[in-house]
């Protein structure tokens, strides 16, 4: 199936969001989207899918002209989307996840478990996806629940697959798997677009590139031809560094002191195994390690939201291991969560209440026993003109924005007030490159103006350009420790530190 796209254009309001696209789609290819947050790729989709419906434009299958109603006309027409938020029910099965909504029926119009188990386990093989058909979605990795998604569109036939986002949630390793599925589903003759905003995954599995910046197409190409660096400027308009200007850091106090930290989880397993560190005012630490190894209950311990069961937590010279969240923010502690959803924002709250959810009650925004929204109002748009959060109101729900302004949402609350530790969870999750360099350049910044900095990430190379020490989390326990000043810390040694090798090694 081949799709074509011509002179797309989409309004929300005074905002356009598509601005006159042209596109084309073949079958048996893979189009990579590339664009920075807000550049109107999800929406451009959206229309594609039947999500939403176009201002001036038209959809073409195969030549011919069509219109949709609705996203069931989408999927009629063989067009599928995979969004970067999954749309599972946790305590389904996979099986069950995947047909609902079209669920094979026996007699008297009883579910037939028993064909979609079959019909799922078709799919698996054909495509080499290896999802158990009886599992539940709750006990699945992430990876494997990706893998779910997919499933769902090509049960109900897809021709065209269209992926938000795929891997903004997985570890490089699962990266590595999902590619080979896309390219088993390129074999197939599946037409597939893959947006994204990380520059190599888009010139390692696409066949041609199209570039949207402010909803307009701005570029397009093969990778045969294209680079990291042009794809980066065709994105932003401007060159971008991909290295972290950054003087050798100068270490002052001890701003954040673990000793010996236990946590256990409910059935007295240890997640976090005697975690002893520190990080000094003036430097930034960066823990590195394969998701899944105590990287999240670690930020958990120090920003309260998890009991330890016992050792000690000492922030700039007090114990704060028994201390609320609220008394650890107010002395001072930053935290942009590893999940901006769960732990970072409420989406029905507007941007303006987002950008206060910790600081509401301080004097800068309350009178007396109401909060003084002139004041929130003020503080929200400089916060969203200083980390570029893309909306036409902050009085916009939070859950309008795009997953990468959503996420410079969470930062900028978080790095605009005085801080004296930043602990940074995966910060430029889902964020184009343009905004990784800014947050990085702030987190830097952060450092030379006296804060600790803690920064957890997957991304090795964003961990290997930020910190100046980085130490390796295995199996709930610091394994290593390497000394990263000028960037001379070997790549290859804490890589199989983080698979495990060389427990206990320091360089």
């Amino acid at each position: 199936m081949d799709v074509e796209l011509r002179g797309i254009t989409k309004r929300f309001g005074a905002v356009v969001a598509n601005d006159n696209v042209n596109m084309v789609i073949r079958g048996g290819e893979v189009l990579g989207l590339l664009g920075e947050n807000g550049a109107g790729k999800s929406t451009m989709m959206n229309i594609l899918s039947g999500l939403y419906s176009p201002d001036e434009g038209e959809i073409l299958i195969d030549g011919k002209p069509v219109s949709f109603d609705g996203p069931g006309d989408g999927i009629a027409a063989g067009i599928g989307m995979v969004h970067q938020h999954f749309m599972l029910v946790p305590v389904f099965t996979v099986a069950e996840n995947v047909v609902l909504g079209v669920e094979p029926t026996k007699r008297l119009g009883y579910l037939d478990l028993k064909k979609a188990r079959a019909q799922v386990d078709e799919i698996n093989k054909k495509y080499g996806l290896h999802v158990p058909a009886d599992a539940l979605i709750e006990d699945l990795p992430v990876g494997i629940q990706q893998r779910v998604e997919i499933l769902k569109v090509l049960f109900r036939e897809a021709d065209v697959l269209i992926l938000d986002e795929p891997t903004a949630v997985l570890t490089p390793q699962e990266v590595e798997d999902f590619f080979s599925i896309v390219r088993s589903l390129k074999e197939a003759g599946k037409a597939i677009v893959f947006i994204t905003h990380k520059l190599h995954e888009i010139l390692a599995i696409s066949d041609r590139i199209n570039v949207l910046r402010q909803g307009r197409i701005t570029g397009e190409g093969v990778p045969e031809s294209l680079d990291e660096a042009k794809l980066a400027e065709m994105m932003v308009g401007r060159p971008v560094s991909f290295t972290v200007d950054k003087t050798e850091a100068n270490p002052g106090r001890a701003m954040l002191e673990m000793t010996d930290v236990i946590m256990l989880d409910d059935a007295d397993e240890r997640l976090l195994d005697k975690v002893s560190l520190t990080v000094h005012s003036g430097e930034v630490v960066g823990v590195a390690g394969v998701q899944g190894n105590g990287q999240t209950e670690l930020v958990e311990a120090i920003t309260g939201l998890e009991r330890v069961a016992s050792g000690k937590i000492i922030f700039d010279g007090e114990d704060i291991t028994h201390a609320s969240v609220r008394e650890r923010h107010s002395r001072g502690m930053a935290h942009i969560p590893e999940d901006r959803h769960r732990d970072g924002m409420i989406s029905t709250f507007t941007i303006a209440e987002n950008m206060v959810l910790n600081s509401y009650y301080e004097p800068a925004f309350a009178r007396g026993m109401a909060i003084d929204w002139a004041s929130v109002q003020k503080t929200a748009a400089k916060y969203c003109v200083d980390f570029d959060v893309r909306t036409p109101s902050v009085f916009l729900p939070a859950g309008n924005l795009s997953g990468g302004n959503q996420q410079k949402m969470v930062v900028a609350r978080e790095l605009e007030r005085q801080t004296k530790l930043v602990i940074a969870s995966q910060p430029t999750r889902g964020l184009d490159v343009g905004s990784i360099e800014y947050i990085h350049a702030r987190l830097i910044e952060a450092r030379d103006e006296g804060d600790g900095v803690l920064i957890v990430s997957s991304e090795l190379d964003e961990i290997m350009g930020l910190a100046d020490r980085i130490l390796v989390m295995f199996d709930g326990r610091i394994v290593a420790e390497f000394d990263n000043t000028g960037g001379k810390a070997d790549r290859n040694a804490v890589g199989l530190a983080m698979a495990g090798a060389h427990e206990g090694a320091a360089a």
